[in-house]
């Protein structure tokens, strides 16, 4: 039995391994820069933003190569 790729499935967890590589470079950058100032009002804030982009990164990574590994692998309904 031959098993053949969704290239729409494909398609979408390549997307998502994009935009998680995108998140990868600039989660780090913005917790850099908060820590840099920690007596800046707006520390706390940046703080936040950065570890819920460095979160969302995670779990786009998971979520990508769930999708690529589904694509892949499973069969057509």
């Amino acid at each position: 039995m031959i098993m053949k790729t969704d290239r729409f499935l494909l398609v979408k967890g390549l997307k998502y391994m994009g935009i998680t590589i995108a998140l990868m470079f600039t989660a780090p950058v913005i917790l850099s820069q908060a820590f840099k100032n920690v007596g800046h009002p707006f520390f706390w804030p940046i703080v936040i933003i950065g570890g819920l982009l460095a979160i969302g990164a995670i779990a786009g990574g998971f979520y990508g190569i769930k999708v690529i590994m589904d694509a892949l692998f499973s069969k057509k309904k």
